[in-house]
């Protein structure tokens, strides 16, 4: 596990961390942006003798009916082969239909059906890769009312059936209780430590929805209080994880993701003595 909290590589600052190198725990890339040769792909090999990787993906659609596209698994399956990066994830959700991409992390009910469905998915995605992934909660806007489980529990079905790890994003967590009207401590409840192999940090925007806010996933802001809470909360429960901070639209210059992922370590460190000592 790496012993710092990493940052996302984005091309803005690939130039500053090529020269002078930062402290960071490891890099993050999305595998949809470094499938074809460019000068990105070129940074990453350079950039690979001194970090980490991480691969997180964004399309393998684990949640369609129709099953991971084939052209497109065997892409990211080869991208993993010449990277080899320590850690590789993507999301709960779905993204394609009858061979057709949308432009979202759409959501799915969580009923035994669909995890009959991600269970398929994940074992032909973790066959074609060669090793288990890790598995993203999402960030929910509206809730499903035919779903018979809470996410936390079929997260925790999926892991067990499936063998994959699970990604613990705290801002989805915050996004999705405040959204739902649930307590995001509660949410917590009944994870299998075991299974958390990372954790994700970013910030959200706060909209109006005729009159009443509502939390979007947005990764353009700093973390907010909220979920610097909810994450000293988890370290606690679930001990320290690699952890990521996220930031994809407003990019801030790379100092300000560098000061987010030094608090992320003050936080983790403070957390687990206090787990410690419990």
């Amino acid at each position: 596990m790496a012993d710092r909290a990493g940052i996302g590589l984005r091309a803005p600052h690939f130039a500053e961390i090529e020269r002078d190198r930062p402290a960071a725990g490891f890099l993050e890339i999305h595998a949809e942006n470094h499938l074809a040769p460019s000068p990105a792909t070129q940074a990453v090999d350079r950039l690979r003798a001194h970090y980490a990787f991480s691969v997180h993906a964004v399309g393998l659609s684990l949640g369609a009916v129709d099953g991971p596209d084939g052209a497109h698994l065997a892409r990211v399956a080869a991208l993993a082969k010449r990277l080899e990066p320590a850690w590789i994830s993507d999301h709960l959700s779905w993204s394609t239909s009858g061979g057709r991409y949308f432009n979202d992390l759409l959501p799915l009910p969580y009923t035994e059906e669909a995890l009959d469905v991600v269970v398929r998915n994940l074992g032909r995605v973790q066959e074609a890769l060669g090793r288990p992934i890790a598995v993203e909660n999402p960030s929910c806007y509206l809730g499903f009312v035919h779903s018979t489980l809470s996410e936390p529990a079929f997260l925790t079905e999926l892991a067990r059936r499936s063998g994959c790890s699970l990604l613990l994003d705290v801002n989805n967590v915050v996004v999705t209780a405040h959204n739902l009207g649930l307590d995001p401590r509660d949410w917590l409840e009944g994870l299998p430590a075991a299974a958390i192999s990372q954790y994700h940090l970013a910030g959200h925007a706060v909209n109006d929805a005729d009159g009443r806010p509502i939390l979007i996933d947005d990764h353009g802001s700093r973390v907010s209080e909220a979920v610097w809470t909810l994450y000293g909360e988890a370290v606690r429960r679930f001990g320290p994880r690699l952890t990521l901070i996220e930031w994809d639209t407003d990019l801030p210059p790379l100092a300000v993701l560098l000061d987010e992922a030094g608090r992320a370590d003050g936080v983790a460190a403070a957390s687990g003595r206090h787990a410690r000592a419990a």
